[in-house]
């Protein structure tokens, strides 16, 4: 009986790692987040959801490139898991690397056609290419007031909240 109840509270204390661990997150509390993610990751390292979390730490603190190795180890191990892709290609494109990010997203979007999120990142980071490419042309010819609208457009797209 005693054995049952020690197992019962055990299985609800790691239950409530992820309460924890996402409480620390959202007070700001980084270092004490991380050290109880890793600590959870030492007795389980293929929890995908406690790998996730660790990846938002890390960005959160600023190692962009830990969180983005965590990634990619994430995506590698579980594949059909979405966020994980969706979560690198936004880390990607935010380092202005957005053939990576692209083939992040199409990653997540065939590992769940009906992912929004995805599709809507996948949207933002075409309208980046499309303002990218629009200025590139722009700086060839720089009177083409068709371009300069075009750029415009996308600008203010981009811009919206």
């Amino acid at each position: 009986m005693a054995c049952c109840t020690l197992l019962t509270l055990s299985s609800g204390a790691r239950a409530d790692i992820y309460t924890e661990v996402n409480a620390l997150v959202q007070s700001g509390q980084w270092q004490p987040a991380q050290a109880l993610a890793e600590s959870r990751l030492k007795t389980t390292p293929t929890d995908p959801q406690m790998r996730l979390l660790l990846s938002h730490i890390q960005t959160g603190q600023g190692q962009t490139e830990a969180a983005m190795d965590t990634l990619r180890a994430l995506t590698l191990s579980f594949p059909e898991l979405p966020e994980p892709h969706n979560n690198l290609a936004a880390l990607l494109a935010r380092a202005n690397r957005h053939e990576e990010a692209l083939l992040s997203l199409q990653a997540a979007v065939r590992a769940r056609p009906d992912y929004a999120l995805a599709l809507e990142n996948m949207g933002d980071l075409y309208l980046a290419l499309a303002a990218r490419a629009y200025g590139q042309a722009l700086n060839l010819t720089p009177n083409l007031k068709r371009l300069q609208n075009k750029q415009a457009n996308t600008q203010q797209v981009l811009k919206a909240p």
